[in-house]
């Protein structure tokens, strides 16, 4: 593994746990950040999360 996967791995993560903190969020009823915040911030974590898994997979391929 190269630090770059590395990066990406994490930054995937991140974006995970951001996404399923966004879903907990929108289900309690009463978001902190309100409710357009949050649901743009899922929007957004869902397919960065997989973007970036794919992208770490990847690289570790290449730098085998």
């Amino acid at each position: 593994m190269t630090p770059k996967s590395g990066v990406l791995l994490g930054g995937s993560c991140v974006a995970a746990i951001a996404a399923v903190g966004s879903i907990f969020e929108l289900s309690s009823g009463n978001p902190q950040l309100g409710t357009l915040a949050t649901g743009i911030i899922l929007v957004l974590t869902i397919p960065l999360t997989g973007i970036l898994f794919y992208a770490a997979v990847q690289d570790a391929k290449a730098n085998q």
